[in-house]
């Protein structure tokens, strides 16, 4: 099941760091991947050690490479092959966007006061 050389777009698609492994090439072809801050190609090799840094959404995601694999696998095995790396603060990041305009479940429909008040934090 390790082989020896998998291509990068495949292996962020197998351990699940992307849904689709078109989305990890375009990634790839528009600069979110890199590898020891190197931008790569969807063809580059990745080796077991490298560290990739992956925009992922929101979230700059960093892992370290354990294990390859060519084929995808479920999420409770996806620690054996990758370390990550990824700061907390990444996580809160896409949390710390919706404070602004957040409402509470079952709230309902905005009244025209709220959204007023909602749009006077985008002028």
């Amino acid at each position: 099941m390790n082989p020896h050389e998998v291509r990068i777009d495949k292996w962020l698609w197998c351990v699940r760091l992307y849904k689709s492994r078109t989305l990890a090439a375009a990634a790839c072809e528009g600069g979110k991947v890199k590898i020891g801050g190197q931008v790569v190609k969807p063809s580059r090799s990745v080796r077991a050690g490298d560290i990739i840094t992956a925009v992922v959404g929101e979230i700059t995601r960093t892992v370290r490479v354990i294990a390859l694999l060519d084929r995808r696998v479920g999420a409770p095995k996806v620690p054996e092959f990758l370390d990550d790396l990824t700061p907390a603060a990444e996580f809160a990041k896409p949390r710390e966007d919706q404070a602004g305009g957040y409402r509470p479940k079952g709230a309902g429909r905005p009244t025209k006061r709220d959204r007023r008040i909602l749009q006077s934090f985008f002028e």
